[in-house]
């Protein structure tokens, strides 16, 4: 099956990970190997790993990349970068991407389930096993669900939407994507309905609960930055508030020096920044991307580097 996805912010991650034509990288999300063929093009002796936990992802990296010797390509989660390198006998990288979010490839694909567009079994598990959406759905309590909704999906109406989810699950199971788009719509004020899609949130906090999504954005960020050879670059690309707040934090925890007391006369905890920030302000998409790929719009990338003091007490 063909794994297609247009990268977004192609040129600027590419660019914003410095690649060094003898250097080893990782392409935590390869997808359909968009970001993964620009590394390779500045690679002549380097390595790089495609990463991807999608089988439909790892078949077309496989055919993609089966006449490149620098291409290893590796079914697994991002979550898990210092065990793949590990398994590999890599020691570090010199840089890491990250492309966090459902691809082009799984919402287009309606049988997939991620998409509020198409009827289609409620679904949207991007490793294609454990629990899907109607699982959750139909089993969560009232008070886990409107949860998930408020938190992963910043939705204002989730109890509404719960309550709604909760009655007409009663009734018989919800097991597509347009029912459950429909029962959030019904949940909605009639006022709101026409702003954008009444079940954006709801799917985003689904897709989000279904794959654990915050919890391996976090594992995978410590993971990545921990095996950067110094100099290395980590660079992640976000689509909405709560994976970039992750990132922007994160990166700024490792970019933080002495945090002793301010009315100390000295520094005595010894801590040194690990890691300095590359762009100021996240990088996001220009007038013509967006207008080719609208799925861009909401796009940052963030990079760091890491920087030679390396902080003794991490």
């Amino acid at each position: 099956m063909e794994f297609s996805h247009k990268p977004v912010l192609l040129n600027e991650t590419v660019e914003s990970l410095d690649v060094k034509p003898n250097g080893v990288y990782l392409d935590g999300t390869a997808g359909g190997g968009g970001h993964s063929s620009e590394i390779l093009k500045r690679l002549s002796e380097g390595r790089l790993v495609c990463v991807d936990k999608d089988p439909d992802a790892i078949e077309t990296l496989t055919e993609r990349f089966k006449d490149n010797e620098n291409v290893t390509v590796v079914k697994s989660d991002f979550s898990e970068i210092p065990e793949i390198i590990s398994r590999l006998g890599i020691p570090s990288l010199d840089g890491v991407l990250l492309d966090i979010g459902v691809s082009s490839h799984q919402l287009d694909t309606a049988e997939r389930g991620f998409s509020y567009h198409y009827d289609a079994p409620l679904d949207m598990r991007m490793s294609q096993s454990g629990t899907t959406a109607a699982e959750l759905v139909n089993t969560l309590p009232f008070n886990r669900l409107a949860y998930i909704l408020s938190v992963y999906g910043e939705e204002k109406f989730s109890k509404n939407i719960a309550r709604a989810i909760e009655r007409e699950r009663q009734k018989e199971p919800i097991e597509t994507t347009l029912r459950l788009a429909e029962i959030v719509k019904s949940a909605y004020p009639a006022s709101k309905r026409h702003d954008k899609h009444p079940a954006r949130k709801t799917f985003q906090a689904l897709r989000i609960a279904v794959n654990g999504e915050l919890d391996r954005l976090s594992q995978g960020l410590d993971g990545a930055f921990k095996v950067l050879s110094q100099g290395g670059r980590l660079s992640v690309i976000t689509f909405h508030s709560l994976e970039d707040r992750i990132v922007k934090q994160r990166m700024a925890k490792w970019c933080e020096g002495c945090i002793c007391p301010k009315d100390f006369p000295i520094c005595v905890c010894g801590r040194k920044p690990e890691a300095r920030i590359v762009n100021k302000k996240p990088v996001t998409a220009g007038e013509n991307e967006i207008a080719e790929n609208p799925r861009s719009r909401s796009a940052k990338l963030r990079c760091c580097e890491r920087i030679k003091n390396i902080n003794a007490f991490g």
